[in-house]
């Protein structure tokens, strides 16, 4: 399809409207049914470019892209999906359905990785709810403008942001509380801007974000990231959009200001980046000087085959994109039914990675984004007779640990970091004995540890 024939002005579809889309009746009813239910706990969100150009409707229920931005029945136990059901659907009660339904979303971990409990940090003897800070050198930021995406990733480890849940929303108002939490933390170099999405902004309100950054006080902060799903949700965004060509000039600013602008691309599929325009997106990307980097979580039902992962990375290297991190799914949300064993994640990858060139093996993973850390699968060896998982932390809370490898004993069922146990007759894992340690970056400021 020609660019000429693709949708030009955004159009969401939400739990409410997606039945005025023509692909609502493509669906057997009971896929519409577990839409219907399910949306009431968890975020839905789509739009026409995905139904349209992602979604090969003739391999519907089973179609990654599918699976990726519309719920199935299995994200919930069957007790549990079974009474949600009579809620929803039978005689109405909206007391006791939003009770079962905050219920329901507790149980999901809302916020794994310590991200309210230790990211957010204490500045001037207030906390910042728009700012994390986990690692020495990263600060993330949460603009309250780009709180929503163009579609929701029915993984999403970031949910509770699109579902009502205040009390464990990150959004920050204005951008000047992070300006001065970064001057008085020179230690600082990278700053990711996040979300939800902040491509979801119009050119003005991105700029808000971004231009304070480049002041000279700020000389510190080199690399400005923004994590984003447009270049495959919504790849018009970089293309056709009416701002398309200012937040093009936005990102030749921050690059003429000599910091590194780095597009965290996420990729779920090859299938996101196979039509002209998402590809379009990217070279245009680039033409400014900034760079797209290419991760995202392994995913059961949506990414499992190493061949779709060989075809992203590979197109991605021609286009100039830089295959950056495969994932495992965090330990939140319908884990269930997305996780795959820890053992099964390394093989995917390892398949994938062995058919690629040297210019996209800059790809690192599999990797949990754990409480302590990002910790790496490195192997399967066998040592002195005892089969084990190789690990290492590619960052960490305390960074002593990056790099220094340590081993599990091996378990083909676990799927996080938690369900593993020390090899070789350890009692404990490097990172448990002792708190994590936080180097202060400044005598006025409490970073949580």
């Amino acid at each position: 399809m020609s660019l000429a024939d693709l949708p030009t002005k955004f159009q969401a579809y939400t739990r409410t409207s997606i039945r005025s889309a023509r692909q609502w009746d493509w669906m057997a009813p009971e896929l519409q049914e577990a839409v219907t239910v399910l949306s009431t706990v968890l975020p839905f969100r789509t739009n026409a470019y995905v139904l349209d150009q992602l979604i090969d409707w003739n391999r519907v229920p089973d179609d990654p892209i599918w699976r990726l931005v519309f719920p199935h029945r299995d994200m919930l136990p069957p007790e549990d999906y079974a009474r949600l059901k009579q809620l929803v659907l039978g005689q109405p009660d909206p007391d006791r359905l939003a009770t079962y339904v905050t219920a329901l979303r507790l149980r999901m971990n809302p916020h794994p990785a310590g991200q309210m409990t230790h990211n957010v940090p204490s500045f001037e003897g207030a906390q910042l709810r728009g700012i994390q800070h986990k690692y020495r050198e990263t600060v993330l930021f949460f603009p309250g403008a780009g709180q929503t995406c163009h579609a929701y990733c029915t993984f999403c480890f970031r949910w509770p942001q699109f579902v009502g849940m205040d009390d464990y929303k990150f959004d920050a108002r204005a951008s000047h509380e992070l300006v001065a939490y970064l001057r008085a933390h020179p230690h600082v170099s990278d700053v990711l801007i996040t979300g939800g999405d902040p491509m979801i902004m119009n050119a003005r309100a991105l700029a808000a974000v971004i231009e304070p950054l480049l002041v000279p006080e700020l000389g510190h902060v080199q690399n400005i990231r923004i994590g984003t799903k447009s270049l495959a949700y919504w790849p018009q965004r970089f293309v056709t959009d009416r701002d398309a060509d200012e937040v093009l000039q936005l990102f030749e600013k921050v690059v003429a200001s000599g910091r590194q602008l780095a597009i965290m691309g996420h990729y779920s599929h090859a299938a996101e980046l196979r039509p002209a325009v998402a590809q379009r997106a990217v070279r245009r990307i680039l033409g400014t000087g900034a760079t797209v980097r290419m991760q995202a979580p392994l995913i059961r039902h949506v990414n499992e085959d190493p061949a779709s992962w060989v075809e992203l990375w590979t197109t991605g290297v021609r286009l100039g994109a830089i295959p950056y991190y495969m994932f495992v799914e965090r330990d939140t949300g319908p884990r269930e039914y997305f996780a795959l064993p820890l053992a099964r994640a390394y093989e995917v990858f390892s398949e994938a990675y062995r058919q690629v060139s040297g210019l996209a093996r800059t790809v690192r993973g599999p990797s949990m984004s754990a409480f302590p850390g990002k910790v790496l699968i490195d192997g399967l060896p066998t040592i002195g007779g005892e089969k084990v998982f190789a690990l290492q932390f590619l960052q960490a809370r305390d960074a002593s640990l990056v790099r220094q490898p340590f081993y599990a004993r091996f378990d083909p069922q676990a799927t996080w970091l938690d369900q593993l146990k020390p090899a070789f007759g350890a009692e404990r894992f490097p990172f448990e004995l002792a708190a994590p340690r936080i180097v202060p970056l400044h005598p006025t400021s409490a970073l949580a540890a």
